[in-house]
């Protein structure tokens, strides 16, 4: 009952708060420019970002993107899953152009979540769900956190727990050309480059992904990355062994790449309730996860141009 009545709200124009297993999403028709301009509002996001159309399977993203060969390995791979494809619009009329930011691509993934998964198919169309928080805030891994950043907004909230990633789609260019890392996430580079060949950089691509905003992700206190321990005044975010401390959040205290970023944006959040001179962040090795966790935390202290 709650996926059809969040289907009838999306018919309706308005938008809903919708779990995924990255992170949630705030979601609208992606057909309905309306609809994809009130979530613009709502999100405070510059309408130069595109958004990700989310589907139920590889035959609706066929309807929506001329998919290639490459793709299709990597969605029997991973879909339902983190992994979005960048590639030629092929029907317009499902993905507005506002939603793609007027580009001739489009971004589609089909995520990984029962409600997410039950909404779509009660819906029969995509829908587009960026991260229901206020644009450049750490994204939304839980049901409380969503409804405080753009609950206002949303006619159905719909709670599916604690979302198991906790970070955005590793997002793939599929164009001309070798297939581009446009964002990193939690499908790693290797995991890729073993199904479709080595990954080239964003370069001209990197417009066509949502979340390259220079300062994104970002809490209100400023950000000390690489930090071995806290300076008096700063919350610490420890990865492994961890100083002693009210101000200290653990991401991971065995040094686990998963469970440090399923707890990346909340540890975020919790350590800016406290209003921190600074929140220091450890070291996270490059690897692996870690490319996408680092991603994050750069574009959140504005490093990332």
């Amino acid at each position: 009952m709650q996926a059809q009545a969040a289907a009838d709200a999306l018919a309706a124009g308005d938008l809903i708060i919708l779990p995924t297993e990255t992170v949630y999403g705030l979601a609208a028709d992606a057909a309905n420019p309306a609809a994809v301009a009130r979530l613009y509002e709502a999100k405070g996001r510059p309408r130069f970002n595109p958004l990700i159309a989310h589907v139920a399977d590889w035959t609706m993203a066929a309807r929506v993107a001329a998919l290639d060969e490459r793709a299709r390995r990597l969605a029997e791979a991973f879909w339902p899953g983190p992994i979005t494809f960048v590639a030629p619009i092929a029907d317009p009329s499902l993905v507005c152009d506002l939603a793609r930011a007027g580009l001739d691509t489009v971004a589609v993934r089909s995520p990984a979540h029962t409600v997410a998964q039950a909404v779509i198919a009660a819906f029969g169309r995509p829908i587009v769900a960026p991260s229901a928080n206020r644009s450049g805030r750490p994204s939304p891994t839980t049901f409380a956190d969503a409804v405080a950043e753009t609950g206002q907004a949303a006619a159905v909230a719909l709670d599916g727990g604690a979302c198991a990633i906790g970070l955005e789609s590793t997002v793939v260019a599929l164009l001309d050309g070798p297939p581009r890392l446009l964002r990193p996430g939690a499908i790693t580079r290797a995991e890729i480059e073993a199904l479709v060949g080595p990954l080239a950089e964003a370069e001209a691509d990197a417009r066509r992904s949502p979340g390259r905003l220079t300062r994104h992700y970002a809490p209100s206190a400023p950000l000390r990355l690489d930090a071995e321990a806290p300076r008096p005044g700063e919350a610490y975010l420890a990865f492994g062994p961890a100083p002693a401390g009210a101000a200290v959040f653990i991401l991971s205290p065995t040094g686990d790449l998963r469970e440090a970023a399923a707890r990346l944006f909340s540890a975020l959040r919790a350590a800016d309730a406290l209003f921190p001179a600074a929140i220091a962040i450890a070291p996270i090795p490059e690897r692996d996860l870690g490319e996408a966790i680092n991603d994050r935390l750069r574009r959140a202290a504005g490093y990332v141009g």
